[in-house]
């Protein structure tokens, strides 16, 4: 397990943009039986650790004058928005034997034939999934082998990913496609799609702005109009 050195941040009227000149994240530790501790980390230190460890596996926090290393996950991280270096860290330290829920990157590796022999464009419908484990089962990533697809008609589902049983995928169906290849036609197709329909949203809008100005004759009685019932809808 990876091993990230942190200190416990004393002075908290020191102005984080100072910690931040002088290489320093400032961080914050918690968890269910964790009491809220404010931290800081050394910027290099802290970006290799999470080049590696990324977001759902779990480190050692050895906080400095604590006797005993925290098991932690990098919870969260503030960036700034133009330059995106990280701002700010947030280490959760959860309960080893209870399930939490994370967000597992997707690492799309291979090349697929039916882009290289038949001119297709890969399509990735998902970046990352979430799934719900216990800490320590927690994977890094997942890796997606685009390879299998040969053809246009072959497709990568959430049930075909390498997943551990322990591992439960949350918020998705089994048959949602993750990846597939596209012919060029299609994708063409497909961009020009919302366009026209957009076009023809706006003139269904302004058709209607023009009936509703059309002013109604005097004296002319309206009769209430019934809105039929309405029919319940499955449930997904």
């Amino acid at each position: 397990m990876l091993t990230l050195s942190a200190k416990i941040r004393k002075d908290i009227k020191r102005k984080v943009r100072e910690l931040r000149n002088r290489g320093i994240i400032p961080a914050v530790l918690y968890g269910p039986k964790t009491k809220n501790t404010l931290l800081e980390v050394n910027t290099k230190e802290f970006e290799k650790i999470f080049k590696e460890a990324g977001e759902s596996s779990l480190i050692s926090l050895d906080i400095e004058g604590k006797k005993e290393k925290a098991i932690v996950l990098i919870h969260d991280l503030e960036r700034e928005s133009l330059t995106g270096k990280i701002t700010h860290v947030d280490f959760y330290h959860p309960a080893l034997d209870k399930e939490i829920e994370a967000h597992v990157a997707l690492v799309f590796e291979g090349e697929a034939p039916a882009v290289k022999e038949l001119g297709g464009t890969l399509v990735k419908n998902f970046s990352e999934i979430e799934v719900k484990a216990l800490p320590q089962n927690l994977p890094k990533e997942i890796k997606v082998d685009v390879s299998v697809l040969k053809t246009f008609e072959d497709s990568i589902l959430i049930k075909n990913l390498p997943i551990r049983p322990e591992v439960k995928v949350l918020k998705k169906h089994a048959e949602e496609i993750v990846a597939s290849v596209t012919p060029l036609e299609k994708v063409e197709e497909e961009l020009e799609k919302p366009i026209e329909e957009k076009v023809e949203e706006v003139e269904k809008v302004e058709k209607k702005k023009k009936e509703e100005e059309v002013p109604e004759a005097e004296g002319e009685v309206k009769e209430e109009k019934k809105e039929p019932d309405k029919k319940e809808q499955a449930k997904k």
